[in-house]
């Protein structure tokens, strides 16, 4: 009688592990969705920043432009056309960053580092531990005994 009750709680126990490691499985998948998600969402809005700031820079650079071609054109006077090299580089990095591929050539980029120089991706001191977490912890608080006003 002892031994039955303790088999089906050992079989309760093992489908309990069992639910627990689904649940488990199931939740990271949520949370990596999440992420993927919110890096999306990021990449977005830096996307529609950039295309904002070049809409921004190309009209200055268009008034500019007419402004030191003017310029020119009354004093014949080559100073007034120096302004516009940079001006041009600037302008057109920021339309390739928002209209060109300039995104997509930074992600091959960033995924060339990340399989060939993974060694340069390393945080200094390594990852942070549940202990290293702690000791920061109790220094803050540290901090705040010993300097009540600065934190």
């Amino acid at each position: 009688m002892g031994n039955l009750i303790s088999i089906n709680m050992e079989e309760n126990f093992k489908k309990n592990q069992e639910f627990i490691q689904s649940m488990s499985k199931i939740r990271m998948e949520r949370q990596i969705q999440l992420q993927y998600q919110v890096q999306e969402r990021q990449m977005a809005m830096q996307i529609a920043k950039n295309r904002d700031i070049c809409l921004w820079l190309t009209t200055f650079y268009i008034t500019s432009a007419a402004g030191l071609y003017t310029g020119f054109r009354r004093t014949k006077r080559s100073y007034f056309l120096f302004p516009l090299l940079p001006l041009t580089f600037v302008t057109l990095y920021y339309w390739d960053l928002a209209y060109g591929n300039k995104v997509h050539r930074i992600r091959m980029e960033a995924e060339h580092i990340m399989t060939h120089e993974a060694d340069s991706l390393e945080w200094p001191c390594g990852l942070p531990s549940p202990s290293s977490i702690d000791q920061g912890v109790m220094e803050t608080e540290e901090k705040k005994k010993i300097h009540p006003p600065l934190l």
